[in-house]
């Protein structure tokens, strides 16, 4: 009896053991070995992969240069209508004669050499505009038409805003000679690069001195030098 006892049980040790082993076996292959996730680059984990996704969707690089770069809208916006300090750059577009109101009142200042006259550009345009330069003048008179001669003064761009003046001035010899002299009938003024002109009456004096010299004795500054109105 004692002797079937440990034959059962040799037999139950021996089996559990060679169950042991395999189950073992199967563990340690599972455990020994690295998993085929880990040893074969993927899409998801790899190195080689994690580049070309971000580059795709993270990398900032390609949104900030078509987007985001604020030079491109600065320069667009402060570029929309070209050219620096004229008004221009601004949307206000040239004075044209028919935007302005011009007058011509005069301006002499007694014990000065020469009579003085003021012209005045309002605009009534109802838009701003920019005015730059010369207008050119024409006096009506006897003798002909005598253009003015310009005085050579800087010139500075100005902005008129809708219901706005700037002025310019003339300047010419007064007749104190005795004699009859040359009669002024009406003042011809073309603003800066326009070519229509606009007839006013000469608020001056009646005459002019008869001259022999070269040139005219009538000059004209450039627009903005005379005074600004309201």
């Amino acid at each position: 009896m004692r002797v079937h006892q440990l034959t059962l049980t040799t037999a139950l040790v021996v089996a559990a053991g060679l169950c042991l082993t395999a189950c073992n076996g199967d563990d340690g292959t599972g455990q020994g070995a690295p998993p085929a996730a880990s040893t074969t680059p993927s899409s998801a984990g790899g190195p080689d992969a994690a580049g070309p996704d971000q580059g795709d969707g993270k990398t900032p690089t390609g949104q900030g240069t078509t987007g985001r770069t604020p030079t491109g809208q600065g320069t667009t916006g402060e570029n929309s209508t070209g050219g620096s300090g004229t008004g221009e750059e601004t949307g206000a577009g040239r004075c044209r004669t028919g935007d302005l109101e011009i007058t011509a009142t005069d301006n002499t200042i007694e014990g000065d050499p020469d009579g003085t006259v003021v012209v005045e550009l309002r605009n009534s345009g109802g838009r701003d505009c920019v005015v730059s330069g010369y207008a050119g003048v024409d006096l009506r008179t006897a003798a002909g038409p005598l253009s003015a001669k310009r005085t050579g003064e800087q010139v500075t761009p100005v902005t008129l805003k809708s219901g706005k003046s700037t002025a310019f001035g003339i300047t010419y010899p007064v007749n104190r000679t005795g004699g009859s002299g040359i009669r002024v009938t009406g003042l011809l003024v073309t603003p800066p690069n326009e070519t229509k002109t606009v007839t006013l009456a000469w608020p001056g004096a009646a005459t002019l001195p008869v001259t022999e010299g070269p040139g005219s004795p009538v000059k004209v500054g450039p627009v903005g030098t005379a005074g600004q109105g309201g």
